[in-house]
């Protein structure tokens, strides 16, 4: 893979979801949730880094490797965004935007995946 993990545009949108997360968690009713606001930033940083680190082993399968495990951190972010409605946590139009990008991301994932199992190096 020649190309550098700052140019995949499924890097950048897990940076705009990151701002997103952080501006959901702006509510003053998030303000003493400590563990839940560690956790769904844990969740998201997870996806950034994930697509980030296992660009860098320049091997297609430790790559789905790491991008499996971004793609789960998506769904992380999901089910914290549904936790979160159902507790009445912070503003639930950012909250829905927050799920429909981390939905974008998993699904932009799952093409990357797709795209390197058919380009993987054969011995």
């Amino acid at each position: 893979m020649s190309k550098i993990f700052e140019d995949f545009p499924v890097y950048i949108k897990s940076l705009d979801l990151i701002e997103k997360i952080y501006t959901f968690l702006r509510s003053q009713d998030l303000e003493r949730e400590f563990e839940f606001n560690n956790q769904i930033k844990r969740a998201g940083f997870s996806i950034s880094n994930n697509i980030a680190e296992g660009s860098e082993y320049n091997n297609n399968r430790q790559f789905i490797k790491y991008l499996k495990i971004a793609k789960g951190s998506c769904a992380e972010v999901r089910s914290m965004m549904i936790v979160s409605k159902r507790l009445k946590l912070g503003d639930e139009n950012i909250a829905e935007e927050v799920v429909n990008l981390s939905r974008e991301i998993s699904s932009n994932i799952s093409n990357f995946i797709k795209y390197l199992t058919e380009n993987i190096e054969r011995p």
